[in-house]
């Protein structure tokens, strides 16, 4: 999980003193970096890294490492968080490893995403999973990779011309529906655009498969129903979109 998504999760945090937001960054880059200790320039790094002006972290890490109870640990030239500090932390913070690992994997989806309307659909898909709105999660899960989809289709004239020639193969009824930006692709179905590239074989019979079956998990969380969203249903739709669709296809 990047550092600028996990403040936000930490209420208050601007109003923190630089003593509980060296807390709150120690836990942290335990947790999240899984760095068994940590030293100044890390600290400082994390500051940085939040555009903060960071106080003398020299001064404050040994004061924290003397107080009484001490709320760091020394361990040579690097510090650990105490375990009563910890423990605060992880009941503030902590989250089941699944969650930290799923938001870490889209919080590391590479930076060079091309499009702005991407990025939103995954700041929201993570922002619903972390909050365990589970039903949202998976509708702008699939709302990222089927985007993802489309412009993929579009980037490129051969994968275009070969789509737009599946279409009559596909839905011979379909006279007259040429795709040549995105707004086109709402003459379509997306149960037929994921068809249609299976025609013009743009994708794999795999990914065709995951499609159709993310699809229908689509379809059962973003309509009113007695169906229970778990957690693992999250997962499953979220990792394989990402690691199958967004990722797969560039």
């Amino acid at each position: 999980m990047l550092l600028a998504d996990f403040v936000q999760q930490v209420d208050g945090f601007d109003g923190l003193s630089p003593k509980d937001k060296i807390k709150v960054f120690g836990w942290y880059l335990h947790v999240h970096k899984a760095l068994a200790s940590f030293d100044n320039g890390a600290i400082r790094a994390c500051f940085k890294q939040l555009h903060l002006t960071s106080p003398d972290v020299s001064v404050y890490l040994p004061r924290m490492a003397a107080a009484k109870p001490p709320e760091l640990l020394k361990e040579r030239s690097k510090y650990r968080l105490a375990r009563g500090v910890r423990s605060e932390l992880d009941k503030k913070y902590g989250v089941h490893q699944s969650v930290v690992h799923v938001s870490k994997l889209l919080s590391d989806l590479p930076d060079s995403v091309p499009d702005i309307a991407e990025r939103a659909f995954l700041r929201e898909a993570l922002a619903c999973y972390r909050a365990e709105a589970f039903r949202a999660c998976i509708v702008m899960s699939w709302n990222l990779a089927f985007d993802h989809l489309l412009r993929w289709i579009l980037a490129d004239m051969t994968r275009l011309s070969d789509f737009n020639a599946a279409i009559m193969r596909r839905f011979p009824k379909k006279t007259g529906v040429s795709i040549s930006s995105i707004e086109h692709f709402e003459e379509l179905k997306e149960a037929e655009v994921v068809d249609i590239c299976q025609t013009a074989a743009l994708i794999s019979k795999n990914t065709t498969e995951i499609l159709r079956e993310k699809l229908k998990k689509r379809n059962m969380a973003a309509h009113p129903s007695q169906v229970t969203i778990q957690q693992s249903q999250a997962d499953d739709v979220i990792t394989d979109l990402v690691n199958n669709v967004v990722l797969a296809l560039t």
